[in-house]
């Protein structure tokens, strides 16, 4: 056994248990399966041209000699991000605890009702500091919520409003510039006018539905936002604010002025730079406008004994319900990230907030009276951390180059400087040398920080926030420990048993590719530094946007967007640049599977193209004759087609190069979905089939841990003739010659994680992310051949083979009164996390093993199936009172002195042998879900106010 190999750490099944799976398949080797497999045609000619592997030594040797590329100086630029305390409690048992950080979205809300119980005090947090009545838990970045506020007032606007037509949205000119990018990419294909002006300036005429605000202005100034709100309000424009977070526990909260939608990041309560992402950015509104809101939220509802339990409420995967008619494309979220800027709050609380709050605040007020004493001009008149100074940007920015400062530099006469958490007395007292330096005056020192304010009275916080207990009892390290431990266990993750989700690869996410992430020079960059200053992050962006090049097939690679649907969204919007370029204007037609994720038509309406849908054949593959009836009609307008591949029926379909053709023909360009490229790495590619540009679920083939439902990189992939429209930044130049507006806020995205991507293919190298995908189908084929004879499966190739997935039938057991949610439940009892449920079929489960399994984790999976098949055919639909029913089985049940069920104790807790040897016990039994969406509570409410609902 090579031990420096880490593809033999990272691939489940060794060498005998490969041989005795083939067997049980009935093939003779690897290669045969992968021939059966895949049709011809697709496979690639000559293996791909990547570094040969390291070892996970080597690797760690060589990610810590690229961080020392990175120069972290004293970082003042802030726009929206900041140097950071991550309290080391929650660095050690959140951020670096596969426990939290390998857990999956909380659709199965009984076992995880620990990560739950952490987001909804996320929610209360930010209601409470916002001053709104429900926040959701957690979105993509500051700007992606920005533009996901002005599409929800767009969508609320009043009957008068629609009919009249108006699209006039007003932009304060304080606004991000990242997020008046991105404001302008999300507002031209859905019909918004954007007007950017000075606040002061606008004269609230019925032409506007809503405004935004930045809440301090991006230099700082504090502007009365109250005033503005109330001629909106009076004037039926609905308002959104952008606010720092930190500012809210100084400044009033926007919802007491009336505020429609409050949105910011999160990312200043404790969570690192990372050169832009990942962070948990927020999104408070009314409850008026429950049913509008993007994303994910986190409601209190009981389960069948009547107990308190938690689950996602309302919009919990809304684009596979609505599909074209959703709101959004956003379907994830940045829950780690929410998690620890949660925790954060819970380790503070609010006497631990106000006093950051104020010191970050007096520091700011502070360094302003020491430049006036210099004799520069401090032109903020209110502020809560930046101070905006006239002076000769040029001159400041070379001393500050030499004393190893960075500030901001808006234009040759202005400096911004931001303040922060980390901000020390030697600070000051380094930057008062700097600016005495500039001045040629004699510096002074200053001792301490003595509180004062600069915060106008009528907009000084009142309020009173985080009152709950949880946000006032975890203030020793020790008690925090324990809480988040106490949270941990509620929770099913990687650590236990696998997690066998169709479409999602729920693959081992190795110590050695998360380590890197604690690593001080990755963490502390700041997204807009001097490129000389971030020469490590650099190295390593280009290295992977190389490694997903090559490995897709394509020309160019994007890492901008920060999501899967934000993938989506970006190749659309690249394609109509793209047609848009050859003064193509009209083609808007994207032709959609019907068996397509429900994104996708989400993603092809907010990119401004109309949604025609192709059929699927009996065999669940796509209809071609439709298909091409459908493209030869529309074909003046045809934009595209979004296919994902293999499908998501879990086949390679062998007509998907005269699919390709058929788009190509008829003028359009083809997308592909790259939810399922863990079964193309190495053996097929997107360019191979004839597509255009994709995008890729990094979070899935590409290892980055799902972190119960985010931190997501969604990559754009593209062929020649896109490489132009690769997405910019307005701050730090990406993208092509003619670059798209911004997809996200930061250059690079979620720039930090990328690392676990990079050190992925890194350590596995092309043979070993190709015996990775062999893996991953062998793994599928072996399950599909063991659940044989107890389970129809759905969908297969034309040689009876799955591809790195299936569906398994469970809607003939509606016989026997037992619905696959009842299948899900119980497999919670055998100790696993359900597949993926009702999808893209209703009433199946969606299998993936991914490669990383074992053959004994897939046996112990599949033995548990096949005990659940036995139940079921014991099972009788004129008596519900079964095993299968009333699954989970909590530890409560377990232990009470009665026991009334006519089965016993130990088969509902220990139906096999192995569940004795590692049982985990669901906290709660079955959620009510319709209960919770009647009685909506999203926040951490006492318990009585709970009840009394």
């Amino acid at each position: 056994m090579n031990t420096t190999s880490f593809a033999l750490r990272h691939i489940g099944p060794d060498q005998q248990e490969q041989k005795e799976m083939l067997n049980t398949i009935g093939v003779d080797s690897l290669d045969q399966l992968i021939f059966e497999t895949l049709p011809d045609g697709i496979k690639l000619e000559k293996p791909l041209e990547l570094d040969e592997a390291m070892s996970e030594q080597e690797y760690l040797v060589h990610i810590h000699n690229l961080s020392k590329k990175n120069k972290v100086y004293k970082t003042y630029i802030g726009l929206g991000y900041h140097p950071t305390i991550l309290p080391a409690v929650i660095q050690r048992n959140i951020l670096e605890n596969p426990g939290w950080y390998t857990a999956y979205t909380p659709y199965q809300a009984e076992i995880a009702q620990g990560r739950l119980e952490a987001l909804l005090n996320f929610q209360t947090m930010i209601a409470d500091l916002t001053g709104m009545e429900l926040a959701n838990a957690s979105l993509l970045d500051e700007s992606t919520a920005a533009a996901e506020a002005m599409s929800l007032l767009f969508a609320v606007r009043d009957r008068a409003q629609k009919k009249a037509g108006v699209n006039k949205f007003f932009v304060s000119e304080d606004i991000l510039p990242q997020t008046l990018s991105l404001l302008k990419t999300r507002a031209i294909p859905i019909g918004i006018e954007l007007v950017v002006a000075k606040e002061n300036e606008f004269d609230f005429s019925t032409e506007f539905f809503g405004a935004i605000l930045q809440y301090p202005g991006k230099y700082g100034q504090v502007t009365d936002i109250k005033t503005f709100i109330e001629k909106a309000n009076a004037n039926n424009i609905k308002v959104a604010v952008a606010a720092d977070i930190l500012s809210l526990v100084k400044l009033e909260a926007p919802g007491k002025f009336g505020a429609d939608v409050v949105v910011g990041t999160t990312q200043r309560f404790g969570i690192p730079m990372g050169y832009g992402g990942p962070h948990a950015a927020y999104f408070a509104t009314k409850e008026a406008y429950k049913r509008e809101i993007p994303g994910r939220i986190i409601g209190v509802t009981k389960d069948v004994d009547g107990n308190r339990a938690l689950r996602m409420a309302l919009q919990t995967r809304e684009q596979h319900i609505k599909r074209d008619r959703a709101t959004s494309n956003i379907c994830t979220a940045q829950v780690l990230l929410a998690v620890m800027a949660g925790m954060y709050g819970v380790y503070h609380g609010p006497k631990g907030l106000e006093f950051i709050a104020n010191r970050v605040h007096s520091a700011a007020a502070l360094l302003s009276n020491a430049l006036k004493q210099l004799g520069f001009e401090q032109i903020n008149t209110a502020f809560f951390d930046t101070l905006q100074i006239k002076t000769n940007a040029k001159k400041v920015r070379k001393i500050a180059k030499e004393k190893k400062v960075n500030f901001f530099y808006p234009d040759e006469n202005t400096v911004t400087i931001s303040i922060n958490e980390t901000t020390t007395v030697r600070d000051l007292n380094y930057l008062i040398l700097v600016f005495s330096e500039i001045a040629n005056k004699e510096a002074f020192t200053i001792d301490d920080i003595p509180q004062t304010s600069a915060i106008p009275e009528n907009l000084q916080r009142q309020t009173e926030f985080l009152t709950e207990t949880v946000f006032n009892k975890y203030h020793s390290e020790t008690e925090l420990m324990r809480y988040i431990k106490k949270l941990e266990r509620k929770d099913l993750s990687l650590n236990h048993s696998m997690i066998s989700l169709g479409s999602c690869t729920m693959k081992l996410n190795a110590a050695a590719e998360m380590l890197p992430l604690s690593i001080f020079k990755w963490a502390n960059v700041h997204p807009f530094v001097p490129a000389k200053q971030a020469k490590g992050y650099l190295t390593v962006l280009k290295e992977l946007e190389d490694q997903l090049t090559e490995i897709t097939g394509f020309a160019a690679t994007s890492l901008q967007p920060n999501s899967g649907a934000q993938g989506e969204f970006a190749g659309l919007m690249v394609i109509k640049a793209y047609h848009e370029s050859r003064g193509d204007h009209h083609r808007n037609i994207c032709l959609i599977p019907a068996s397509a994720h429900g994104t996708n038509p989400a993603s092809a309406v907010m990119a401004g193209m109309k949604v025609v849908v192709t059929k699927s054949t009996e065999k669940g593959n796509i209809d071609v004759d439709d298909l091409r009836e459908k493209a030869e009609l529309h074909k003046d307008n045809l934009s595209c087609l979004m296919v994902t591949y293999p499908s998501t029926h879990g086949v390679y379909e062998s007509a998907i190069k005269e699919i390709t053709q058929i788009i190509h023909d008829n003028g359009g360009q083809v997308y592909m979905d790259g939810a399922n490229m863990n079964a193309q790495v190495g053996l097929t590619n997107p360019g191979q089939i004839g597509a255009d540009v994709c995008h890729l679920n990094l979070h899935k083939t590409f290892a980055i841990p799902h972190g119960g439902g985010g931190p997501g990189v969604g990559p754009i992939c593209v062929a020649k003739q896109l490489v132009p429209f690769l997405p910019g930044n307005p701050v730090v130049k990406t993208g092509g010659d003619q670059a798209i507006t911004a997809i996200s806020a930061a250059p690079y995205g979620s720039a930090l994680v990328c690392l676990i991507s990079y050190g992925y293919i890194k350590m596995l190298g092309a043979k070993g992310v190709t015996d990775a995908t062999k893996i991953a189908i062998l793994n599928a084929n072996y399950m599909k051949q063991r659940l044989e004879g107890h389970f129809d499966t759905l969908y297969s190739g034309e040689i009876g083979r799955a591809a790195h997935e299936m569906i398994v039938d469970c809607r003939p057991f509606k016989a026997h009164g037992i619905e696959v949610t009842d299948i899900a439940k119980r497999l919670m009892d055998y100790g696993f996390h359900a597949p993926t449920v009702s999808f893209p079929v209703a009433g199946t489960l969606m299998i993936e093993p991914t490669e990383s399994e074992s053959k004994e984790e897939l046996d112990r999976f599949c033995d548990a199936m096949i005990s659940i098949r036995k139940e079921i055919d014991a099972a009788s639909k004129d008596e519900p009172n079964n095993v299968l029913r009333n699954a989970p089985h909590t530890l409560e049940m377990l232990t009470a002195d009665t026991w009334n069920l006519p089965y016993s104790r130990e088969k509902a807790a220990y139906p096999l042998a192995f569940v004795a040897d590692n049982k985990f016990w669901p906290s709660v039994r079955r959620v009510d879900d319709a209960y919770g969406d009647r009685n909506l509570i999203c926040t951490c409410a006492p318990i009585e106010e709970y009840m009394e609902a």
